[in-house]
């Protein structure tokens, strides 16, 4: 406990307090650079606060038992949308000024053989101050931390159920989203006995700097990662942090406006992923076409129609003839050039055109069996139209 300084002094700080908190933010001013670019209506909160400051000192001062309640005595002069504005080290250099300047003006507030008392109890008084701004931005770090969790957990749920509607973009741009970034979606099972299976992930993604978002659906992960040149390259990494099983990641779309399907894309895939027990890990949903079709999944049905089947077609009757005796054949060359009488040569060829058509070699195995389901899809449509 320090000596009180006399009540004529405390009265003669009261009465500068004003002229004290004007001459601290001139100094603010001048001495520091990001406060003179701040806009004048965040500058007069931090009059605001300096002001309270001075009236809390004084306060304090009459009685120094009482402990200074100065989350609101101080810091509740201004909204608390300053905490988002002025960052902690910056809060303390405000604080640094505005004591530095009552320190240069104690001779000439306190009066004669008050001056020590007056220097102790600012130096002690700004502790205070110190201990409280510690205070009022952790109580705000943990407050953003939870409506963050909270938001991102809607953001997240909304992709899954594949919504698609302005406010996305909204939500993401809280959570530091740029609207345009290139996104991709991946599921997998959440890791076994993980008390936050958040964590791991998020650490993951931004280790390579990509934005990320994480929530649980049901008992799946889902991961939504963006800003990054090489999304691949994240999601393999990504991968790692998911519990045992399939990992599927959705199509790389423009912008979470798109998310919705990179994300129907991705679920669809783990749901029919066990029908491919030798996957990768992770797998494109991309890869899982014929098995998504298989499964009842309208999207990749209509992705094998028109990205395999279609230009198969549209190529002539002999590029899918090949195809077809390709893969009757097993793969065998030169059965399939026996088998529709050209020479092998004329396979080869063929074979490589429809290979840049669909992306798919006959004589693959993955590649023949994806080109198979296509085609029998494909054929069974065109026989549904005909008896429609």
């Amino acid at each position: 406990m320090i000596d009180r300084p006399s009540a004529a002094t405390l009265r003669r700080l009261e009465r500068s307090s004003g002229a004290l908190a004007t001459q601290a933010v001139a100094r603010m001013d001048d001495e520091l650079s990001w406060f003179r670019a701040m806009p004048a209506d965040q500058r007069s909160w931090v009059t605001l606060v300096a002001q309270a400051g001075l009236a809390s000192l004084v306060e304090w001062c009459r009685d120094p038992g009482r402990p200074p309640r100065l989350t609101g005595e101080v810091f509740g002069a201004a909204p608390r949308e300053l905490v988002r504005v002025v960052a902690l080290k910056q809060t303390v250099d405000l604080i640094k000024v505005t004591v530095e300047t009552l320190e240069d003006h104690v001779s000439s507030v306190a009066e004669p053989g008050d001056e020590e008392m007056l220097r102790l109890a600012v130096l002690q008084f700004s502790r205070e101050v110190a201990f409280a701004t510690a205070h009022v931005y952790a109580s705000f770090a943990e407050s953003r931390g939870a409506w963050d969790a909270r938001l991102e957990a809607l953001l997240v749920d909304a992709l899954v159920r594949g919504e698609r509607s302005e406010e996305l973009a909204g939500r993401a741009a809280a959570l530091g989203w740029s609207a345009m970034s290139p996104v991709t979606v991946v599921v997998g099972p959440t890791p076994d006995g993980a008390a936050d299976p958040h964590a791991a992930v998020r650490r993951a993604a931004r280790a390579l700097r990509s934005e990320v978002l994480v929530g649980v659906h049901a008992d799946q992960l889902v991961v939504v990662l963006g800003g990054h040149e090489d999304l691949p390259s994240v999601v393999t990494r990504v991968a790692e942090e998911f519990g045992p099983g399939p990992v599927v990641s959705g199509p790389v779309v423009e912008g979470l406006g798109r998310a919705g399907e990179s994300a129907a894309a991705a679920l669809a895939g783990l749901r029919a992923a066990r029908a491919w027990p030798e996957a990768p890990r992770p797998v494109t949903a991309g890869a899982l076409l014929p098995e998504r079709a298989l499964d009842g999944d309208p999207l990749a049905r209509a992705a094998l129609r028109d990205e395999v089947a279609g230009p198969l077609h549209a190529a002539g009757s002999g590029v899918l003839e090949t195809v077809r005796a390709v893969l009757g054949s097993g793969g065998n060359l030169e059965a399939s050039a026996r088998a529709i009488f050209v020479h092998p040569n004329t396979v080869r060829y063929r074979l490589k055109r429809a290979a840049e058509l669909t992306g798919l070699s006959a004589t693959d195995p993955r590649g023949g069996w994806t080109l198979q389901v296509a085609l029998a899809l494909a054929h069974l449509d065109r026989e549904r139209s005909l008896w429609d």
